[in-house]
């Protein structure tokens, strides 16, 4: 309960009772009015009108005199009356004790019954961090709209949608499910597939095969110029690895994507790579079958600086990862973590590399890296928070210790 909103409501309620109270309490002088006076003045009145009547030849002398006697013995009879004292009276004192006592219990009991008192809690919604707020504000309108979806389970796009934010918030298996309800309902639609076979391989630790690798080239087959689905499908031909084939797709890719971006950039990285694999994987088939292979594994210790920890949130990301010294900066091998795991022991080895043809054991000197990411993107951005070893032998079994403590810029 904020207690913020309970201070400013007892204050209200004790200015409130500073104006009422007083006008309760005091006593309350009554002051009857003057009756002789009164009578005094009401005879004098009657008196001039019998004399008026008199002069004006309404009443003769005898019944002027009657009525005037009577008028005296009238006056005589009201003015032996006493006048009642004054009083002081204490008449709604016990007003006092309903306002302080029963109307607050009585207020409280009905807020708490009606009210909705958690909503003045210290909330994410309330806090000062803005993305927490705005992470906290979609996770409800989800919500509400998986509920929706309980009650109109044939709506396609309520599923593609529901799907999309699922997607979003980085939680893989629920947006599986609902873009598997998409498909159902809107069948062969690139967008569609290309959505669940990215959930699907998410929910799999990023590989494509099997069921994701048939949704993409299905895409493919309809939108043979679809970005989402060339890059996917080359993906996909690497981790099979198929090289020349993973090459093809993401060659017209490159073609198609805006020149000097940054996708483009990655890509032509990808396709440098992938060239340099036919050059490494003679020497790595010669040499590896014996020791490397053995060997290819590393042991990683993540810390981050103390300094840093209030930037970062525990449901942030953590990427761990091996590259090449030089050459492409595909990861050789990742480990995905968060935050709140930290600080983290990890080995890294071959079962970890995104692409069969770029393993760890291709390579005798590699670089560490270890970086937070917010957004939970692969690819870094300025604002994350990172640290790395330069170069590190494959063939040193010791721990590698990574201390988190700069930025990308």
């Amino acid at each position: 309960m904020n207690i913020l909103f309970w201070l400013i409501v007892s204050t209200l309620v004790l200015t409130a009772f500073l104006f009422i109270l007083p006008a309760f309490w005091r006593k309350h002088l009554i002051a009857p009015a003057d009756l002789d006076q009164e009578n005094i003045k009401v005879a004098k009145l009657r008196l001039e009108e019998l004399k008026e009547s008199k002069a004006l030849g309404a009443l003769s002398e005898t019944a002027y005199e009657e009525q005037l006697a009577d008028l005296e013995l009238a006056l005589s009879d009201d003015l032996d009356i006493k006048n009642p004292t004054q009083t002081l009276t204490n008449q709604g004192r016990w007003a006092v004790y309903v306002v302080i006592v029963f109307l607050p219990l009585l207020a409280t009991g009905l807020y708490f019954l009606l009210g909705n008192y958690p909503a003045v809690s210290h909330t994410a919604e309330m806090s000062a961090d803005p993305e927490r707020a705005k992470v906290a504000e979609i996770s409800k309108m989800v919500n509400r709209l998986a509920d929706k979806m309980k009650t109109n389970p044939e709506d396609g796009q309520g599923w593609l949608m529901l799907g999309r934010s699922y997607r979003a918030l980085e939680q893989y298996p629920k947006a599986a499910e609902a873009l598997a309800n998409a498909y159902r309902i809107l069948g062969d639609q690139p967008t569609v597939m290309l959505l669940y076979a990215d959930a699907l391989a998410n929910v799999n630790d990023k590989s494509l095969e099997g069921k994701p690798a048939d949704l993409v080239f299905k895409a493919l087959s309809i939108e043979p110029n679809n970005l989402e689905a060339l890059w996917l499908g080359g993906m996909a031909r690497a981790q099979q690895g198929e090289s020349a084939k993973a090459t093809e797709l993401w060659k017209k890719l490159e073609g198609l994507l805006p020149p000097d971006s940054d996708a483009q950039k990655q890509i032509t990285g990808l396709l440098e790579q992938l060239a340099a694999e036919s050059a490494v994987a003679p020497v790595n088939q010669k040499s590896t079958q014996t020791t490397a292979t053995v060997n290819a594994d590393l042991t990683v210790d993540v810390s981050l600086a103390s300094e840093l920890k209030n930037k970062v949130k525990p449901s942030d990301t953590v990427f761990i990862y091996a590259q090449a010294v030089s050459g492409p900066k595909m990861p050789l091998a990742i480990v995905r973590k968060q935050v709140s795991e930290l600080p983290v022991s990890v080995t890294l080895n071959d079962t970890m590399a995104m692409t069969p043809a770029m393993k760890l054991s291709s390579f005798p000197q590699v670089k560490l890296l270890a970086r937070i990411s917010a957004s939970g993107n692969a690819m870094p951005q300025a604002g994350d928070l990172i640290g790395s070893i330069e170069s590190v032998a494959l063939s040193d079994k010791t721990k590698h210790k990574i201390v988190i403590n700069g930025a990308v810029k």
